[in-house]
This record gives C-alpha cells, structure tokens and sequence, in this order.
C-alpha cells in the first residue's frame, strides 16, 4: 500500500516523516502552554500570599502604632490635666472645659492618624497587587524549558525506535 502507487514506499515515508513533524509541533505547543499555565499559578498563588503577608505585617503595624499613639495621647493628656488643675485651681468650670476640648482633640487626632494609617496600608495593599499585576511569570523562561523538555523528550524517543 503505497500512496504514490509506484510500489517503493516513498510516499508512505514521506507522508509519515510529515506526520510526525505535525505531532511534535503540536506535542511541543502543548507542553509550552501546560508549563506556562501550571507555572503561572503557583507564581501568582505565591506572590498573593507574600502580598498578603505584608499587608498583614503593615495592618498589624499600623495597628501598633495607633495604640503607642493612644498610650502617648493618654499620656499628654493627664499631663494637660494636671497642668490645667494647677494653673486654674479655683475655677472647676474652666477646668472641665479644657480638659473636654483636650480630650476631644486628642480623639479627633488619634481618629486622624488611625486613618491616614489605614489610608497608608490600604494604598499599599493596592500597590502590592498592581506589583503583582504588572510583573508575571517570565514567560520567555517557561518557553525556553518546555521547548528544552519537548526536544529533551524528541530525542529520547527517537533513540528508542
């Protein structure tokens, strides 16, 4: 059974040799696009993790800051009151009014830093996804190693024929 119908094989050789170049270059494209899948998500699951971890850490510093701040404020705060006791003895009204305004404040600033902190870490939460947004996988490298792993893969096989 020839294709030509000459009887030597040519034909048959010919069209099988093309075959197998038509199943290689599928195989190979194959290859490259299940490497380039599998690759690039563990790379992004990775890098969201790491993403989140610092938001973490960041949230988690913000959130120590804004209680040092609190403690602090706390803290200046029972030195305005004690100032304001001694300097204003006799006059108790005046004496709560100022210890009000202070507390208020040092609330309204304490409020403002707990979100401008918060501002800060959700900024660089964005910043962190658009990071990984912006930088994929190299895809030039997962290329490189499943064309190396198909010709690898060629080679071997045709040693075993």
């Amino acid at each position: 059974m020839t294709a030509n119908g000459n009887g030597n094989g040519t034909g048959d050789a010919e069209a099988l040799r093309a075959e197998i170049r038509r199943t290689r270059m599928e195989l190979g494209e194959t290859v490259e696009q299940l490497a380039a899948k599998a690759d690039v998500k563990a790379r992004l699951k990775d890098s969201a993790d790491h993403a989140k971890e610092r938001v973490k850490d960041s949230a988690d510093h913000a959130k120590e800051r804004v209680k040092e701040s609190a403690d602090h404020a706390k803290e200046l705060l029972k030195d305005s009151a004690g100032q304001a006791k001694e300097r204003l003895r006799g006059s108790a009204d005046h004496a709560g009014r100022r210890v009000r305004e202070q507390t208020s404040s040092t609330a309204a600033r304490v409020r403002g830093q707990a979100a401008h902190t918060a501002e800060v870490a959700r900024g660089q939460a964005h910043e962190t996804g658009e990071l990984v947004r912006r930088n994929p996988v190299p895809w030039a490298a997962v290329a490189a190693g499943a064309v190396a792993a198909v010709v690898v893969l060629l080679v071997i096989r045709g040693r075993n024929r």
